[in-house]
């Protein structure tokens, strides 16, 4: 059983920066696309951002785009999310999710594409 970790999450004011670390217990971490989605109070769960287990590209959601970088370090077995700019918008649960298998340069958007997912860590931005 994959196991998911996530860490960072916190009260920061608006323009701040938070960095969340996703730690996936998955032997083979290395062969997992990564990504973050986001649920605010009342609204469904949202893409944020992923990147393929070929690590060579990335995707982002448009409201993040400029603000928001996600990384890997499979040596770590962690997945970061540098959030950058932050606005009271971005408050939200914040989680990360894991797909195995599947080609090297898939990058999966949609929550039904992920088979592991990290309990959520709340990220809130005062204005």
């Amino acid at each position: 059983q994959v196991q998911l970790t996530e860490l960072g999450g916190g009260l920061v004011q608006a323009g701040g920066s938070l960095r969340l670390s996703c730690v996936v217990s998955a032997r083979t971490f290395s062969h997992y696309a990564a990504g973050w989605f986001r649920q605010a109070p009342g609204k469904e769960r949202e893409f944020v951002s992923a990147m393929p287990w070929s690590g060579d590209n990335t995707l982002y959601e448009d409201s993040v785009k400029g603000r928001f970088t996600i990384s890997r370090d499979n040596a770590k077995n962690t997945v970061y999310l540098q959030m950058n700019s932050l606005k009271p918008e971005d408050t939200a649960v914040y989680y990360c999710a894991v797909r195995g298998g599947g080609t090297f340069y898939y990058i999966p958007q949609r929550p039904g594409e992920y088979d592991y997912w990290g309990q959520g860590t709340q990220v809130t931005v005062s204005s």
